[in-house]
């Protein structure tokens, strides 16, 4: 006996939330993984090879650079797990005060970092190269670190976006659970997610190909101006809340 539309729509209703996803949140968690994805890896291939995704490994710059001798490289992976940190901070004063639903907002002040890393870019090198300078990428880390409180549950982030080590941990978790006697739902929603970090790094990675400096970030900034239409047609309401 074959299922109905109304009844397959009635079970896809039913059916429990993958792990670590918001119920009905799997789309956009996706998109904007690929968007973390491809600003990340697009920041690294056109500038001197800065982390504005991998806190873990700015952190380790900024210690083992003071016994490498070279405080210029600490200085600068300081300065950008500062510009992660502050725009996590801005984009969350933000959420608090002017959007307490939906997602649209932490898109919103990506994009505008996004831009205003662009236009910085373009003020500072007039000769058109290709590669972006420090201070246009601590606006993008800035972007990055605002992205990530796009999915907020009890005033935490519930979804880091751009947390591939702990999205890892977390899948393969999943699958000794899974093996374990639980379900794929246990660790399908975090397979998914980083599939969808790698695809948006492989993206970034064939468009510096293509584009670089402040080009690169204007493709950026249009990448990310799309996901404001995306999370705000999706989250009439916060899943997050829930």
């Amino acid at each position: 006996m074959t299922l109905t539309t109304e009844s397959r729509t009635r079970d896809l209703a039913h059916r429990p939330p993958l792990r670590g996803i918001p119920a009905g949140a799997m789309p956009m968690v996706a998109f904007l993984s690929i968007l973390a994805g491809f600003i990340g890896a697009a920041a690294y291939t056109h500038s001197a090879g800065y982390f504005v995704t991998f806190m873990t490994g700015n952190t380790e710059r900024a210690v083992l650079g003071w016994f490498d001798n070279d405080h210029l490289l600490a200085i600068g992976a300081i300065t950008l797990l500062f510009s992660f940190g502050l725009g996590v901070f801005v984009a969350s004063m933000l959420r608090r005060r002017l959007w307490r639903s939906g997602h649209y907002g932490a898109s919103v002040v990506t994009t505008v970092a996004l831009a205003v890393a662009a236009v910085v870019d373009y003020a500072l090198d007039q000769t058109g190269g290709q590669e972006v300078g420090f201070i246009p990428i601590a606006f993008v880390a800035f972007a990055v670190g605002a992205l990530n409180t796009a999915f907020v549950k009890n005033g935490e982030v519930s979804v880091p976006l751009s947390y591939a080590t702990g999205t890892v941990v977390k899948l393969s978790q999943g699958i000794e659970s899974h093996v374990s006697g639980g379900s794929s739902r246990d660790w399908l929603g975090y397979g998914l997610q980083y599939g969808a970090f790698a695809l948006g790094a492989l993206l970034g990675g064939l468009m510096s190909m293509v584009v670089g400096g402040e080009m690169m970030l204007i493709v950026a900034t249009g990448v990310s101006a799309s996901a404001i239409l995306i999370t705000y047609r999706s989250t009439g309401a916060d899943h997050t809340a829930a």
